[in-house]
C-alpha cells in the first residue's frame, strides 16, 4: 500500500529510498524531505531491464509485422536509465523514436513463477520510455545500438504498489503536450503474469529487476527541444526534455 521514491537530497547529493507523498517524501529512517529539496531518480536500481516487443497488436501492425508467437524479449543495460525530469541525448541517427510504456518492477528473487502465482512476485508499477534509434535497428538483428544507448530507458517518477492501482492499467505518451499514444493492459498480447512466467523459465528474476510491458500504436519521432510525457493512471508523468 505504498508509493515509493529513489530521490537524492539536493543539500548534500545522499541518495536515499523512500515513501512518496503529496509534499513530501520520508525515508526508511523517519527523515522527511520536501519535494523542492529533492532531486527524483529512477525509483529503483535494477540489475536488468527487459523490455517485450510488439506486445500490443496495433504496435505490431505500425511496425510493418504481426504479434510474435512468443513474447519477443530484448534487453536494455542498466547505463541506459534515465531519471525523470534528465534530458534525453539524441544519438547521430535520422530517426529516434519515443515509446511509453508500463513497467513491472520484480520484489525478490525468483525463478520458474508459475503464471497463476505471478502476482505474488511484482513489487510495483511505474512508467518507461523505451526510445529507440530506429536506423540501427533496421540493421542491427540485436537492437544493441538501437536500444541500449545512454539515456534511452527512462523509467519513474515512483514506484506504486499493486494494491494502489485499478486492475487494468492506462498507459497515456505526450509529445509537447499532444496525445501521441494510448494503450492499457487489457489489450496486451501476453500479459504481465504471462510475461513474469515466461522471462522467469529463462533466467532469474532479482528484487528491483524491470520489465517493460510493450508499447501501444503512435510511436513517431524526437528532435531537439522537444519534451515527452508518459503516464500512467495511478502512478503519475515521466517527463523529459530532449536535446
Amino acid at each position: 500500500m505504498m508509493k515509493y521514491a529513489r530521490f537524492r537530497n539536493n543539500e548534500n547529493n545522499h541518495i536515499h529510498f523512500g515513501t512518496f507523498h503529496e509534499d513530501h517524501v520520508k525515508t526508511e529512517e523517519g527523515q522527511s524531505f520536501e519535494l523542492n529539496d529533492i532531486k527524483l531518480l529512477t525509483p529503483v536500481s535494477p540489475g536488468k531491464i527487459i523490455c517485450v516487443g510488439k506486445n500490443y497488436a496495433d504496435h505490431a501492425s505500425e511496425m510493418g509485422g504481426d504479434v510474435p508467437e512468443h513474447p519477443l524479449l530484448f534487453f536494455k543495460p542498466p547505463s541506459a536509465l534515465n531519471h525523470p525530469g534528465d534530458p534525453i541525448h539524441l544519438p547521430e541517427a535520422s530517426r529516434v523514436d519515443y515509446e511509453g510504456e508500463i513497467a513491472v518492477v520484480i520484489n525478490g528473487t525468483c525463478k520458474n513463477v508459475a503464471e497463476p502465482e505471478a502476482d505474488a512476485v511484482i513489487w510495483g508499477y511505474t512508467c518507461f520510455n523505451d526510445v529507440s534509434n530506429r536506423d540501427a535497428q533496421k540493421w542491427e538483428g540485436n537492437w544493441v545500438r538501437a536500444k541500449g544507448f545512454d539515456t534511452s530507458g527512462c523509467l519513474g517518477p515512483v514506484l506504486v504498489t499493486p494494491d494502489e492501482l485499478p486492475d487494468v492499467l492506462e498507459v497515456t505518451t505526450r509529445l509537447n503536450g499532444e496525445i501521441k499514444q494510448q494503450g492499457n493492459t487489457s489489450q496486451l498480447a501476453f500479459s504481465i503474469p504471462h510475461l513474469i512466467a515466461v522471462i522467469s523459465t529463462v533466467m532469474t528474476l532479482e528484487r528491483g529487476d524491470v520489465i517493460a510491458t510493450g508499447t501501444p500504436a503512435g510511436v513517431g519521432p524526437l528532435t531537439s527541444d522537444d519534451v515527452v510525457e508518459i503516464e500512467v493512471f495511478g502512478i503519475g508523468v515521466l517527463k523529459n526534455p530532449v536535446v
